[in-house]
């Protein structure tokens, strides 16, 4: 374990409680692809999509978190069923590729804690298969002029051909994967190009982290910057924060390239001096102080990324990362719903600043909440 002796006793008893919560979640939710709780209950954006292209159903990006969290789960436990429950959402996302047309840069979210997953584990043909599929269509999209991965497809904001977004240092390393697979180096310079323009285009001086950069698509080079997610141009989003504090980290595990490790911890000392000190992690760190929105799951994906970070560093540096993700993770356990009163365990997540809705279960915040404990235990199963 990664924890002193003291703590281990409160890791066990998180690890147990999530053992007892996803036993009958998983149960409940097995023909489901869940993104957040209704009255307690998950929904399924696993249905079929009325116009075949829809984001919102079987394409939306978070659909193989849940899949995710049954790997994390088979891991642990040994327990076949999470694996048969993984594999039940891993074979509805093959219509995506039918669909093709509401797929975009986070194929990566997709497939790699699914179809990744299950061929690492079980060597399972036709996950490879997908998983190449995934990484064809992820490369496909990289802008040479610029150097980058273009982000969504046609908007209606306009004209977003030279888009890119911070949260694609978690798709690139689908890419890495398909290299290490198949020998074939041109997936991991791409993934290494779009990383080495994102530490000079996204990531600002003082380790803050623009969500969206508009690239030139045809000759290159920065045009503007937006507040994307977060509250205006210049703020600093807090999951955008996370995805690049984290995805830097990926980046490194898969190279070895110390910049990326560089700029990690730069992303970490900028976030660790951000945390307000009741621990809850804000939506945006340049947000006004009123209303006071919360986003859990930047504190979940933050704890992940620290914990690599410790991992990778000498030992008189560990205590500054793994101290803080330790801190992050009991403040989200104190505000998990352990209850078979809702599906979900993080309750207070926030997918944007403007969102319509706030403070509600979000898929991810379970995924990386579970990831960030079973780290912290030493034998996690990695899945990026």
């Amino acid at each position: 374990m990664l924890v002193s002796n003291k703590q281990q006793d409160w890791l066990q008893e998180v690890i147990d409680k999530i053992t007892a919560k996803m036993d009958w979640v998983s149960e409940k939710s097995k023909h489901k692809i869940p993104y957040t709780t209704v009255n307690g209950t998950h929904d399924d954006r696993g249905v079929d999509n009325p116009s075949g292209a829809d984001a919102d159903g079987i394409n939306w990006w978070t659909n193989g978190f849940w899949g995710g969290m049954m790997w994390l789960m088979h891991h642990e436990t040994g327990n076949e069923k999470y694996k048969e429950i993984a594999q039940i959402s891993e074979v509805k996302l093959d219509q995506c590729f039918e669909d093709y047309y509401g797929l975009h840069h986070d194929v990566g979210f997709m497939w790699l804690p699914t179809s990744v997953a299950n061929y690492k584990v079980t060597q399972n043909a036709d996950s490879r298969r997908r998983a190449l599929h995934a990484a064809n269509l992820l490369a496909g999209r990289f802008n040479l002029a610029g150097g980058f991965i273009r982000a969504w497809n046609d908007l209606n904001e306009g004209d977003t051909r030279g888009w890119a977004i911070i949260d694609c240092m978690f798709n690139i390393p689908l890419l890495y994967w398909a290299t290490e697979e198949t020998g074939d180096p041109r997936y991991k310079q791409i993934a290494m190009r779009h990383a080495d323009t994102a530490m000079t285009a996204f990531v600002r001086p003082d380790g803050s982290v623009n969500h969206i950069v508009e690239f030139d698509p045809f000759n290159g080079g920065v045009v503007k910057t937006y507040g994307g997610q977060g509250y205006e141009e210049g703020s600093s989003w807090t999951r955008g924060q996370t995805w690049a504090l984290y995805g830097f980290m990926m980046s490194y595990i898969h190279t070895g390239k110390e910049e990326y490790l560089h700029t990690a911890k730069r992303i970490a000392h900028y976030f660790i001096a951000n945390i307000p000190a009741d621990g809850v992690i804000p939506v945006d760190f340049r947000q006004p102080a009123v209303p006071r929105l919360e986003d859990d799951t930047a504190a979940a994906i933050a704890a992940c990324g620290l914990i690599e970070i410790a991992k990778a560093v000498g030992q008189y540096e560990q205590g500054v990362y793994l101290d803080t993700a330790v801190k992050l993770l009991k403040t989200l356990e104190s505000r998990i719903d352990w209850t078979v009163a809702s599906d979900s365990l993080v309750q207070k997540g926030s997918a944007a600043y403007y969102a319509k809705a706030h403070h509600e279960p979000i898929i991810y915040g379970d995924y990386y909440f579970m990831e960030a404990i079973f780290k912290l235990k030493g034998n996690d199963l990695y899945l990026w």
